[in-house]
């Protein structure tokens, strides 16, 4: 009996424990009034690199002409050119000055109705030509070296480029001359007060410091506007000291009869009477007087730069 009931128990087969059923993580319960957060700005850069493309960490901000002026104004007091012609000029103007009026306070009694302001020109009418040199250097060196195609390459927009180097250069010309000629001013009237009939007014120390340097500044910026249209400075240069000079040296020479309507009109229009016009000294009886020489630059210097600006974006550099 014993034998016949194993058998039974070997062919029930031997039943295998369930297996443990897997149970879901719990999920953590979302607070209600959880803020949504807003969607993530596409990098600046993403529309260059492509789908998958390399994406630089460094910000991309638009450039501005205040980004112009800043590289203009560091290019132009770092380069050697523009300590030395501002330090030339800066020199002749004052050593001039001093040395006209000590010749003047030496050999003279009276200035008669002089003022002691009006012989400042001399100094300047020999400053002046440093500054146009620098005036075209400013833009034509960059021609020369290569240099302009970093420049251009850095800013493309190439209005912006000649704006911010005629903006630079203007104020500093004019602040440099304007301290100049205030030395300058001051100076001789301290060493011809006692010779003149009356003290300066408001209006000739104004006319003879303020106006004198914004004359200067606009020849200097014609410079510019010069260098900008040849971009070849020895050529730049020769043109402009040949129109600064010019006139007045065939207008001495002009002798004859026949041309004394050409000598007058030299006379009166030449830039260093133009310049002895704004120190009230002028050289003929006729022509412009008071500020009518800051005018007719401003529109000579207006008309160059506008020239200047119609063929940068005609050129292949």
């Amino acid at each position: 009996m014993l034998q016949a009931q194993a058998p039974a128990q070997a062919q029930a087969p031997a039943q295998a424990p369930a297996p443990p059923q897997a149970q879901a993580p719990a999920q953590p319960q979302q607070p209600q009034n959880q803020p949504q957060q807003p969607p993530a700005q596409p990098h600046p850069q993403q529309s260059f690199a492509g789908a998958g493309g390399y994406v630089s960490s460094i910000p991309v901000r638009p450039t501005h002409l205040g980004h112009a002026l800043l590289s203009e104004w560091t290019k132009i007091r770092s380069v050697r050119s523009t300590m030395w012609t501002l330090g030339v000029m800066v020199l002749l103007t004052v050593g001039i000055g001093l040395l006209t009026g000590a010749v003047i306070a030496g050999h003279s009694d009276s200035l008669g109705p002089e003022s002691p302001l009006n012989y400042g020109t001399f100094g300047m009418m020999m400053g002046l030509i440093p500054l146009i040199t620098l005036g075209v250097l400013v833009i034509s060196s960059e021609y020369s070296t290569g240099m302009i195609r970093t420049t251009l390459t850095a800013s493309p927009a190439r209005a912006r480029v000649l704006t911010a180097k005629a903006i630079v250069f203007f104020a500093l010309s004019f602040v440099v001359t304007l301290v100049t000629t205030t030395v300058v001013a001051v100076a001789q009237y301290s060493m011809l007060s006692d010779m003149a009939k009356s003290a300066p007014t408001g209006a000739e120390w104004f006319k003879a410091t303020v106006g004198v340097s914004l004359f200067t500044a606009m020849i200097g910026l014609l410079a510019l506007a010069v260098g900008a249209l040849l971009r070849h400075s020895a050529g730049a240069i020769t043109l402009m000291v040949g129109v600064y000079l010019l006139p007045l040296v065939l207008a001495i020479f002009m002798q004859a009869e026949s041309l004394k309507d050409i000598q007058t009109w030299l006379l009166e229009y030449a830039l260093p009477s133009q310049l002895n016009v704004m120190y009230d000294v002028a050289l003929t009886s006729s022509g412009p007087s008071g500020w009518e020489p800051l005018w007719i630059v401003t529109g000579l210097a207006a008309v160059t730069l506008g020239s200047a600006y119609a063929v940068i974006h005609k050129r292949d550099v």
